[in-house]
């Protein structure tokens, strides 16, 4: 009988191990100027460069997943036109699942105008998004869940996605603990209608526009005065910028790592997204919170010393 209890463990562990992660949210355009410094107003200048980016939080956090080497899906939606397949052709690129991105043919695919400075390596973003519909949890019913072990939610049409976290949630009702998925999610905007997710992930990321809106100054006190919120035994995620990350669990332990900013800073673009799909990675193949923790925090550092998102398959080798 033990052998038989073993040999299932080891079944349902290697099923789980060769499930995808799936993000649900935006993809969009980022055309990006990259400039020595942050133009004055009514000014003419030069850029030092120009690039076509598919973006999006969700977008850009199953890039940085497949590169270091999960096996992911993107959920969302997309236009029709040489732009949405921009967009695919690099989804494709880097062998991204996108069966589940749902068509809307009479919209424009939401752009966001970049400006890339180098000598701050800060990034200053116009967005525009002529209401493309996102996915609902109608389109959301149509997922086959058993090819999942891990689903993050960006933070945008709540109700919705309430929905869609609600059926994930009577899915694993009928499962084994081992064979649940995962909820995560992201709260990074100043919406109130937002908050009412934070009781229904497994892991939450609440961002520091967030929790200053909260009137938090330090991701800590974030932490503790925000984890009332989250269901309990969650764990809530607040990164700091150059001040690193934290963390709490339903052990009430502050869990901290420090910044590891790269020699220059280049791009700041994505950094955000590249620290959570870091620490999905990690906690979606079994690591503990203080390694997620520090390995997003890695990860998001060496990203902001370089342009894109191509050369964090050399941090996941090294």
């Amino acid at each position: 009988m033990k052998d038989q209890a073993w040999n299932r463990s080891v079944r349902i562990n290697m099923e789980q191990r060769d499930k995808k992660v799936m993000c649900v949210g935006l993809v969009c355009l980022d055309i990006i100027s990259v400039v020595d410094k942050y133009p004055e107003e009514d000014t003419d200048s030069r850029c030092l460069s120009q690039r076509w980016q598919r973006g999006g939080n969700a977008s850009n956090s199953c890039t940085v997943l497949s590169l270091l080497g999960a096996s992911c899906a993107f959920m969302g939606s997309l236009s029709s036109g040489p732009v949405a397949e921009f967009v695919l052709e690099d989804f494709q690129k880097f062998h991204i699942d996108v069966s589940l991105i749902s068509e809307n043919a009479q919209f424009s695919l939401p752009t966001s105008v970049v400006i890339s400075s180098i000598s701050t390596g800060s990034r200053t973003i116009l967005h525009m998004n002529r209401n493309l519909p996102d996915v609902t949890a109608d389109d959301f019913s149509k997922v086959n869940l058993h090819h999942f072990k891990w689903i993050h939610w960006e933070g945008r049409n709540a109700e919705e996605q309430v929905k869609m976290i609600q059926q994930v949630e009577a899915y694993n009702c009928s499962l084994a603990q081992p064979q649940r998925i995962t909820v995560s999610l992201e709260i990074e905007k100043t919406r109130e209608t937002l908050y009412q997710m934070f009781p229904h992930g497994d892991v939450v990321f609440v961002s520091k526009d967030v929790a200053r809106h909260f009137g938090f100054d330090s991701a800590e006190a974030a932490l503790r005065g925000l984890y009332h919120r989250v269901k309990p035994g969650a764990v809530l995620i607040c990164a700091w910028a150059e001040k690193g990350a934290d963390a709490l669990g339903a052990d009430g332990f502050i869990i901290h790592s420090d910044a590891f900013p790269p020699e220059t800073l280049v791009d700041t673009l994505g950094a955000g997204d590249t620290f959570n799909a870091a620490v999905i990675y990690t906690l979606s193949n079994g690591g503990g919170l203080q390694d997620a923790l520090t390995f997003g925090c890695r990860v998001a550092g060496k990203k902001c010393g370089f342009h894109g998102y191509e050369n964090i398959a050399k941090i996941s080798e090294n």
